[in-house]
């Protein structure tokens, strides 16, 4: 945790000559993430930034919610990771208010952990959502798009993604649509595919301690196929286009991957691995969501609908899929 800001309290932490530290008029001491916080009973709160010049702000604020919750002193710990971001953990004896919460600077992402973590350094399973999660884009609205149906799609999409519409009928709905395309833009749409920012970071370091991962999407089984093969995923879930003489019928076969079945695709994949309660996380950006990330021992709401931003354990509001790891415990 190098900081080219070199903010003082930062710089302490990142070098820890000493375990007390003395700043802005409060006592700091530094423990390590795998020990025991020295609050055990309390509360600890991680704080996940990429920007290094928020650094003074950010002490600053922490200085400031110390001072609000009456303490005299401060447990903190460095959190790193492979990723490329920076975190510390603060261990609290009470848990802010939201209003306390709502002053921390916008650049920084706030995780307030209230019990047990997902254990990084353990085998686990993650599975995800597609859409607007593993991926920038919804394959349904582009897919549309170059069928020359956009507007249509996009508009049954939207309320589909705010819980205004059954899954499954938005999905007839929405395929119906692309009936008569030529399947040719399936291919040309996989060759593009624009990965969502700190995937590829995320699942390398996830790898690295032998979780499994897996992809989850109301889309179409050509775009999950693709990702499991780019990405090596270990699994890979979706619907299934029905393709007749080279053109889209405007139909899906199969059961349709909708909020239940990705739910049951977090028990079925943590029983065929045989992993751990407590292993289990899954993220997601939209209301279909929700059964799934439920169903996780830990649900993360990646720049989400609100419904699920409601629902989850935790959220992404800004930063990318990076911050992924740092909401586990090493």
């Amino acid at each position: 945790m190098e900081s080219l800001n070199q903010n003082a309290l930062f710089v302490w932490l990142a070098a820890s000559p000493s375990p007390r530290f003395e700043y802005q008029g409060l006592s700091f001491e530094a423990y390590q993430e795998s020990s025991t916080r020295s609050s055990p009973n309390g509360f600890a709160m991680r704080l996940i930034y990429e920007d290094l010049s928020i650094e003074d702000s950010l002490a600053a604020w922490i200085v400031s919610l110390a001072k609000s919750l009456k303490l005299t002193s401060l447990s903190i710990a460095p959190i790193r990771r492979q990723v490329a971001l920076h975190c510390v953990e603060l261990a609290l004896p009470v848990e802010p208010s939201a209003e306390l919460l709502a002053t921390c600077p916008s650049q920084v992402e706030l995780h307030l952990i209230r019990g047990p973590l997902p254990k990084l350094s353990e085998p686990g399973l993650l599975v995800m959502d597609m859409d607007s999660t593993a991926i920038q884009i919804e394959c349904i609205d582009e897919l549309a798009a170059m069928a020359g149906v956009g507007e249509q799609v996009a508009a049954i999409t939207e309320r589909a993604m705010q819980g205004e519409l059954d899954f499954e009928q938005s999905l007839r709905q929405r395929v119906a649509q692309l009936e008569g395309a030529d399947a040719k833009i399936i291919q040309t749409l996989c060759d593009t595919l624009p990965l969502m920012p700190g995937l590829e970071a995320m699942l390398t370091e996830l790898k690295s301690h032998h979780w499994r991962l897996v992809v989850a999407s109301g889309g179409f089984t050509p775009f999950v196929g693709h990702l499991k093969q780019l990405l090596n995923l270990d699994a890979a879930f979706a619907n299934e286009l029905v393709i007749a003489d080279g053109k889209l019928a405007g139909t899906v076969t199969g059961k349709v991957v909708d909020a239940q079945f990705k739910a049951d695709v977090v028990n079925r994949c943590s029983q065929d691995w045989q992993l751990p309660a407590g292993q289990r996380v899954a993220i997601g950006d939209g209301a279909n969501d929700i059964p799934m990330v439920q169903a996780a021992d830990f649900g993360i709401a990646f720049h989400a609908k609100p419904k699920l931003a409601a629902a989850a354990d935790a959220r992404i509001r800004s930063l990318d899929l990076r911050v992924l790891p740092y909401l586990l415990q090493y």
